[in-house]
């Protein structure tokens, strides 16, 4: 492992040595590994590629270019319009509901992005703000996919899992696709229930060993009950409508969705890139593919250095495990009174005293695509050689921004 590491640090130093920090760098070998690995895990079912994980067209284009890998799950319609007209997909699943008018005038406008992108619902209110936009009669039909939630509800009030869907049961999954049926201007193609609480939480977090194991007891009971939930839930709403699919799954539950004979298709994205959370599975841990370097630019005591930058902070519950990892080389921490700062991170550890001001610091950010929003592009490291790639940000896009 030591000696990966320094072969690592030393193929990144030396394919990035003239490019100035901060830069966003991916391991191309290890984002094809993990492709790969991924499809492995999928049992030959097709690999939905989750563009929030992403963020980088190249990449995108990259992965959809292997025969597992079919069709984007994108995270806001404007998204999802764009990769269209780019080319990079004619399937496009949006995630989540939208309520963006300005793109929805788009999408019925436009008859090739009304056959190409899929919305995503989970009441008929949602269906209203399309009507409100462009009544039926002045559009194509708008494809829709109902959402269930997939989250466990083991007794009374008690939830675990994410708050996305209010649709939790088979009969109400059955229920809302006899209303979205009935409503004219939209065609039921899709279901998708995403088990956040199995895919989006490694079942061993470093240091907790209490923790890991009420995790691990709370996956093993939650996921039948899923299954069992899922297979009726789609049952009762193929009674209203013929679906092109039924999706489920992320990097963390993939073997145990694919299982499910009522799942058509998987999303996956993380795991193409080995953010540090995914360090926390034990049934499957991705290779680390995405870094961000950063200089030292001081050295204000002994056994500290300092680089300029670091606080790239992901998303979820604030706490450690959202702080970035310094990786390379091997043997630094960030001082516990100071952590990631934004403008200036010291970093102390055995590897601090060996630094020098101008030297390069890797770090590993804890989740796949967030790192894209702090840069114009990432750096496609191939062996030794390193070729700029956009960022959606880079293209003049925030979509959440």
């Amino acid at each position: 492992m030591i000696a990966e590491r320094l072969a690592l640090q030393t193929r990144l130093d030396r394919a990035t040595a003239t490019l100035e920090t901060p830069l966003a760098a991916v391991d191309l070998a290890a984002f094809d590994a993990n492709a790969a690995a991924l499809a492995l895990r999928s049992a030959g079912k097709p690999i939905r590629v989750a563009s929030k994980s992403v963020r980088v067209r190249a990449l995108l284009e990259r992965v959809l270019q292997r025969p597992e890998w079919a069709g984007v799950m994108a995270y806001t319609l404007k998204e999802a319009i764009w990769l269209v007209r780019t080319g990079v997909s004619d399937d496009v699943l949006v995630g989540y509901p939208t309520v963006d008018r300005t793109a929805i005038a788009e999408l019925t406008g436009d008859p090739q992005l009304a056959a190409a992108i899929t919305l995503m619902v989970d009441s008929t209110a949602h269906l209203d703000v399309v009507d409100a936009v462009t009544h039926p009669r002045r559009r194509p039909d708008v494809r829709i996919c109902l959402e269930l939630d997939a989250s466990w509800r083991p007794s009374g009030p008690m939830h675990i899992g994410v708050r996305r869907s209010p649709v939790h049961s088979a009969a109400q999954a059955g229920e809302l696709a006899r209303r979205l049926v009935a409503r004219p201007g939209f065609r039921l193609v899709g279901m998708m229930a995403y088990e956040a609480h199995i895919a989006g939480v490694g079942d061993k977090p470093p240091g907790q060993a209490l923790r890991a194991r009420a995790i691990r007891v709370m996956q093993r009971r939650a996921l039948p009950e899923l299954l069992r939930r899922r297979m009726a839930a789609v049952r009762a709403v193929r009674q209203h409508a013929d679906l092109e699919f039924v999706n489920g799954g992320g990097t963390g539950s993939l073997a145990l969705t694919a299982a499910d004979p009522s799942v058509t298709e998987l999303t996956a994205g993380s795991g193409l890139m080995g953010p540090t959370l995914f360090d926390a599975y034990r049934a499957w841990q991705p290779t680390p593919a995405t870094f961000f370097g950063l200089s030292v630019v001081r050295r204000p005591a002994p056994r500290i250095a300092t680089v300029l930058g670091g606080g790239w902070i992901a998303s979820g519950p604030t706490g450690p495990s959202r702080q970035p990892t310094p990786w390379l080389p091997a043997g630094l921490r960030f001082r516990a009174d100071e952590g990631a700062g934004e403008v200036q991170t010291p970093l102390v550890g055995p590897a601090a005293d060996e630094l020098r001001p101008g030297d390069r610091v890797w770090f590993r950010h804890a989740k796949a695509g967030e790192p894209c929003e702090h840069v114009n592009e990432v750096h496609l490291i191939d062996g030794d050689t390193a070729a700029p790639a956009p960022t959606y940000r880079g293209e003049g896009y925030a979509f959440l921004g």
